[in-house]
């Protein structure tokens, strides 16, 4: 048997950091607590984690707060993702080779050196891209889940394509479900 797919622990840490955000502390936690979701008040992961918990978090909170709301968490948990991202995973002179090239050209070399890493969000999901004129991100989320996690990864790559692509990047995202997988393809206007 197979050990289960893990991805980083930020997928947890900042939804629930999105949550207290979005809803304040105490009621955050009232949440969590109601949606069986209690165990991650003050015991956040701080290693790789299985991606089932993310995803069963991700399925609680839209079973108790709605879709939309979920969505906006999500996309904001990602975000926040990103900006942990640049602060301590992406090396800072990676980030100053991305900036001042063309964005074509920062794209390129940004979605392949994210490839090599893809696991630590994708889990046992797929990552894919395309360049050119109408370059696109693709992530395939293939442990069942609502398709809400997709604003997750929006937010994830629309905040660092910002950063270290263009800042007036904008992406069109297209999540939905397709049997018993997710797909998620975020069209890039960079």
């Amino acid at each position: 048997m197979n050990a289960p797919s893990k991805i980083g622990p930020n997928s947890i840490i900042q939804t629930v950091a999105a949550l207290e955000e979005s809803f304040g502390k105490t009621e955050a936690e009232a949440i969590l607590q109601r949606i069986g979701q209690g165990h991650w008040i003050g015991n956040l992961p701080k290693e790789m984690t299985e991606e089932s918990k993310f995803h069963s978090l991700v399925t609680a909170i839209e079973k108790e707060i709605g879709e939309r709301k979920t969505s906006s968490i999500l996309e904001e948990a990602g975000r926040r993702t990103a900006a942990y991202l640049l602060r301590v995973r992406i090396p800072g002179f990676f980030q100053k080779i991305l900036k001042p090239l063309p964005p074509g050209l920062a794209f390129k070399l940004f979605l392949f050196a994210i490839s090599k890493n893809a696991w630590t969000f994708a889990g046992s999901g797929e990552f894919s891209y395309t360049t050119g004129k109408a370059p696109e991100i693709k992530v395939k989320v293939t442990h069942p889940s609502k398709s809400v996690v997709g604003n997750f990864y929006l937010g994830t790559f629309e905040a660092l394509l910002e950063e270290l692509v263009n800042p007036k990047t904008k992406i069109k995202a297209t999540i939905k479900q397709q049997k018993n997988c997710i797909l998620c393809t975020y069209r890039c206007m960079i």
